[in-house]
């Protein structure tokens, strides 16, 4: 037998075995049973605490599409393999949450069992919230069943085969959750200790700020940022220059609060979302905790860093373009429809925070944030006042977005951009 068959043999013997630890893990590992809760009463207290604890793992953000009943359900994730549809969680006993058992919820939110003993899907973080206390849970049930019941049909999910196997989640289990209560590090004081439960449990910021495998999971390389469904969460561990290791803690507060650091970032996309619904409705303790933690975290490098004034942006003034910079599309655009907010410099012509100079966002070649924020616009308001910006993604098609995103990635990050029409319209449709 040659080299060559060997090799292909190996491989195909390979994906046998693998094929077969797969059925034996979905044949043979059990489903988590939904034991019996010695729940407390749903006092006013309880129901509080629920609230909090809700906000803090920003339920309502997922649970409610946009002009929908809050926790109602319905709002799409798109992913690679298709779409999924968040569910329903009002007390609605029958298109809700409203006839589960204290036990059926704990199991839900511990090991990502439904109701009915079927798998449920990682959208769910469940595997952040697996490590939630269970009095915490229990608290969170409480506050969802204290909610006015709403009658709400959702989709169902559209996921490609084998994806929509459900069962198949048992074995990607086994590799990606990773349960057990969150333990306290005894070697760090208590705010840092309450700082890592809110990020890594509570708020989950890692479900979209650390790399995804091929299987859509993730171990290594935690909070260096990711790119899902068309947006870019940043590199927010402690390296200086990619993540935010130079940012103060009083700048992280001041992000977490309003979604607006000065000089550093202005929150959009799904970062704008989780300040609006979570974080910006935290205590100042529990925000100084998380920046006490974060820029904790090991530094790593993966990630574009911010251009602070180089190359074309720095001969560039408030008004007007550097001397000779060469005619474009892109710069076209930008001069009839951005220059007028942004301003030629990057620093912002009403109000710093409109201010592109600095941000991460210019910097990264591929440009997915920039695209998303000109097709979709945004809005913010911080103690330095209120800024505002229109959607563009009927004023302009695909190949003139392409073209302004690349000036504006070349021209205030210093990078080559790389958006061409096809990202564009994959952004429309994310």
């Amino acid at each position: 037998m040659s080299g060559r068959a060997r090799r292909i043999w190996s491989v195909l013997a390979g994906l046998v075995v693998l094929g077969l630890v797969v059925i034996l893990a979905i044949l043979l590992w059990p489903v988590p049973r939904a034991e019996a809760v010695a729940a407390p009463a749903a006092s006013p207290q309880l129901v509080a605490r629920g609230a909090y604890i809700a906000t803090a793992a920003d339920c309502v953000a997922c649970h409610t599409v946009e002009g929908g009943q809050p926790y109602a359900g319905g709002r799409a994730f798109r992913l690679p393999f298709g779409t999924l549809y968040a569910p329903n969680i009002t007390p609605d006993r029958e298109t809700g949450i409203g006839a589960w058992t204290d036990g059926e919820f704990v199991r839900a939110v511990r090991h990502g069992v439904g109701r009915e003993g079927e798998q449920l899907y990682p959208a769910f973080p469940y595997t952040s919230y697996a490590r939630m206390p269970e009095d915490e849970i229990l608290a969170v049930k409480a506050y969802l069943f204290s909610l006015p019941p709403v009658r709400s049909e959702v989709r169902e999910n559209g996921l490609a085969f084998p994806f929509n196997q459900r069962p198949l989640m048992r074995f990607w289990k086994i590799l990606f959750l990773r349960g057990g209560a969150f333990e306290p590090a005894p070697q760090q004081t208590a705010e840092w200790n309450r700082g890592a439960y809110l990020v890594n449990v509570l708020g989950h910021c890692g479900e979209c700020h650390t790399p995804r495998n091929l299987a859509f999971g993730y171990f290594r390389n935690t909070l260096s940022g990711e790119t899902m469904q068309g947006w870019t969460a940043w590199n927010i561990t402690s390296d200086p220059r990619h993540g935010i290791g130079a940012w103060s803690a009083d700048e992280l507060v001041s992000y977490f609060r309003t979604g607006y650091a000065p000089g550093r970032a202005v929150a959009s996309g799904p970062m704008k979302e989780a300040v609006d619904f979570s974080l910006a409705k935290l205590t100042d303790g529990d925000l100084r905790a998380m920046a006490v933690y974060l820029k904790s975290k090991p530094a790593s490098d993966q990630g574009p860093v911010p251009n602070q004034g180089a190359g074309r942006l720095a001969r560039a003034s408030l008004m007007a373009p550097p001397p000779g910079e060469e005619a474009s599309e892109g710069r076209r655009i930008f001069e009839g429809a951005c220059a007028s907010c942004h301003a030629w410099n990057g620093a912002g012509q009403q109000t710093p925070l409109a201010a592109l100079a600095g941000r991460r966002a210019v910097a990264a070649p591929d440009g997915a944030n920039v695209v998303q924020t000109i097709l979709r616009g945004g809005s913010i308001n911080a103690p330095q006042g209120h800024a505002f910006m229109p959607a563009f993604a009927r004023a302009y098609s695909d190949a003139e977005i392409a073209a302004v995103a690349n000036y504006v990635v070349e021209h205030f990050g210093g990078v080559d951009g790389e958006v061409g029409p096809r990202d564009v319209a994959r952004a429309r449709r994310d």
